[in-house]
């Protein structure tokens, strides 16, 4: 690892590394932050954070504000990129910000060009934890989180490993893609046109067959521009009651997409997983 960046926040330390991916074929950029805890010789749960359509590490870590909550709670939060980047990646050839470099959209991809980079779950599921694991004074308490394209991430990460995190939550997230415009446009380019593959990417889908019932909290702001068209928080509500899986969905009045929105309710995240990684 190599490190880009480090800045002190609330007696911890924010740090930004670069690293040869195998999952994703390039090299990539995540973020840790470090709280105080860190250097007291304590083994930390970690909480992963995936962010949305054209972000990078960066977002969360700079306009959240999720740092000094963290700071007390004792809780590393590590956040990844959302596409694999660089020299020999392919983009969306249209230059859309809605499909490619920014839009990994946290899956294995199976059809070409595609497959030898677009490999975000991998990366998020395995790579990344080993690589915190092994260098950073945490232990195996995993939660995992995100915003829109990165809540879908961390539904479907969670959903498809039983037992690999002990919390769950998500922002406004893109909750039943084989049925939305954002999720048509990935899955069909990065998986192929049969439908029956994309199952394994939709939280709604895996919901109904989830193995494990992991407590799952969502907010979703009721003037988000995305919410009837995109996000269907619905299809993932319905989803939960027929099977009995504990989710708690919080339409938040006049609240958007933004990091607004993220900043205002973080607090709240940070507390559901640090009670369920203590």
């Amino acid at each position: 690892m190599e490190i880009v960046s480090s800045n002190k926040s609330f007696g911890g330390w924010h740090k930004r590394y670069r690293h040869r991916s195998s999952s994703l074929g390039c090299d990539t950029v995540f973020a840790v932050y470090l709280p105080p805890q860190a250097e007291q010789g304590a083994r930390l749960p970690v909480l992963y954070w995936l962010s949305g359509l054209t972000c990078t590490d960066e977002n969360f870590m700079q306009k959240a504000g999720a740092q000094r909550l963290a700071a007390e709670l004792g809780l590393v939060i590590v956040a990844p990129d959302t596409s694999p980047r660089g020299e020999g990646v392919p983009d969306d050839p249209d230059g859309a910000w809605d499909f490619g470099l920014g839009a990994g959209f946290y899956l294995n991809a199976t059809r070409e060009p595609w497959a030898r980079h677009y490999r975000m779950y991998d990366y998020v599921v395995h790579e990344l934890p080993a690589l915190i694991e092994a260098n950073f004074p945490v232990d195996d308490r995993r939660g995992i989180s995100g915003h829109s394209m990165g809540g879908h991430g961390a539904l479907v990460c969670a959903l498809r490993n039983p037992g690999r995190y002990r919390s769950l939550s998500a922002f406004a997230p893109i909750a039943n893609p084989s049925n939305c415009p954002w999720g048509e446009k990935a899955f069909s380019r990065y998986l192929g046109d049969d439908r029956a593959q994309w199952r394994e990417w939709d939280a709604s889908l895996l919901l109904a067959e989830a193995k494990e019932k992991l407590p799952i909290l969502v907010d979703q702001g009721d003037r988000d521009d995305f919410l009837a068209n995109q996000l269907k928080p619905e299809a993932l509500q319905a989803a939960a009651r027929a099977a009995g899986h504990p989710l708690t969905l919080r339409m938040q009045p006049g609240y958007d997409h933004s990091y607004y929105f993220i900043a205002s309710f973080i607090d709240d995240h940070l507390r559901h997983h640090a009670k369920a990684l203590s």
